[in-house]
């Protein structure tokens, strides 16, 4: 008999690796061309060459019988120097390798920092909506997840109803910016003003809050728009950041934590970090990964392919009479949908081929997410798709 926790994380198993898993079932009926597949946030751009060439080289060095061994759970120095340097020349930071702990993945590091930090009970704070792991990560450690309503008007975060809901036992606060569902990049007036009430809540409550910063899509924005990096505006500020989406290497799960020293309790934290790195099987993060990271700090993944996709489509969606919010970063379109439930317009897409994620997944029903990392084919061939259930809808 499994445990009951995991009873209940089975019973709520993710709907987007459902829907993903759908796919493949539709791909082998109907044939891969046919199943237009937009559920699940896999890069369909290719890694850099130079990620590519790095790992042979690496791999063809004489000392090459050594990348693969255990190092400091908190991985290579001379990487996490590399990687402190490299943020430093990009936003005026002051990092070294003592701020940085390499992960498995950001998902990793966000359990990492969770396990560092949650005690049953505590408060994890998200603002809705937000990436549905969040609420198992939370459940993982006993702690209970408050989640602010969405802002739908322009999918900022509700800050007035967040200084509400901040309470003694709030102890993480978690924003994504370039927000997966939304595409939404959270304004520097968004960052300041959550500074300031964190700051004010924590002088209130006599309490230390840390306001995790969870950036997989950090390098993916669009038109211009800058990402504010958070560690400037709030002391408290822990970066989780991942090369998942940056350069396309979502299986070899590879990423790092900033903790600064700044941070509250900062020789704890980061001792603590090391030891939950440790003991929740990670042990560390991928070593020859780390070594090819090392290497590839400039490397830019093809945004433009993207930026393509995200136009295509977000044109053809408006034309075909879809009300979208148009995405500023990350590669997903936040659609409402053109009828009452968005899990009954999943099911009616599915009719189609056409497979979406319910906003309700998110805590923002109403809604359905459209990963555009696709083949630019696949979108060009699913816009037919989508006017054609439009026009079902319609005549209903």
């Amino acid at each position: 008999m499994i445990s009951k926790k995991m009873v209940a994380f089975v019973e709520g198993s993710s709907t987007i690796r459902a829907m993903f898993e759908e796919g493949k079932r539709l791909a082998e009926k109907y044939g891969a061309e046919n199943v237009y597949d937009f559920s699940l946030g896999n890069p369909n751009v290719p890694a850099p060459k130079k990620v590519k060439d790095a790992i042979i080289d690496i791999l063809n060095e004489e000392e090459s019988t050594f990348v693969h061994g255990y190092m400091n759970n908190s991985g290579y120095e001379d990487i996490r120097d590399a990687i402190a340097s490299s943020i430093n020349k990009k936003y005026g930071t002051a990092f070294n390798h003592n701020n940085i702990i390499m992960t498995v993945g950001a998902a990793g590091g966000i359990n990492v920092i969770l396990k560092t930090l949650l005690n049953p009970n505590d408060e994890v704070m998200v603002f809705a909506p937000y990436f549905g792991e969040y609420r198992s990560y939370a459940a993982n450690y006993d702690a209970n997840l408050v989640v602010v309503s969405a802002n739908t008007k322009d999918f900022q975060p509700n800050l007035a109803e967040f200084r509400e809901k901040i309470t003694p036992k709030t102890k993480v606060v978690i924003i994504n910016s370039p927000n997966n569902p939304t595409g939404v990049v959270y304004t520097e007036d968004t960052i300041k003003e959550l500074a300031s009430i964190l700051n004010e809540k924590q002088k209130e409550f006599g309490t230390d809050i840390y306001l995790v910063a969870d950036e997989p899509y950090r390098e993916l924005a669009y038109d211009g728009v800058k990402v504010p990096y958070v560690t400037p505006y709030y002391n408290n500020t822990i970066v989780g950041y991942s090369y998942s989406k940056s350069l396309s290497l979502p299986g070899e799960r590879i990423g790092y934590l900033v903790i600064p020293s700044e941070a509250a309790d900062f020789e704890n934290v980061i001792a603590a970090a090391n030891v939950a790195t440790r003991i929740l099987g990670f042990v560390n993060a991928p070593s020859l990964l780390q070594r090819v990271i090392g290497r590839c700090l400039d490397a830019e993944v093809n945004v433009a392919a993207y930026d393509k996709n995200r136009e295509t489509l977000y044109k053809g969606l408006c034309d075909a009479g879809y009300e979208c919010i148009k995405p500023e970063g990350a590669f997903y379109l936040f659609v409402k949908a053109p009828m009452e439930s968005d899990t009954e317009f999943c099911q009616a897409a599915k009719k189609y081929n056409l497979l979406l994620v319910p906003g309700s997944a998110f805590a923002c029903p109403g809604y359905v997410r459209i990963a555009y990392c696709v083949a630019y084919d696949t979108i060009v061939n699913a816009l037919p798709k989508f006017k054609d259930l439009m026009d079902e809808i319609k005549a209903k």
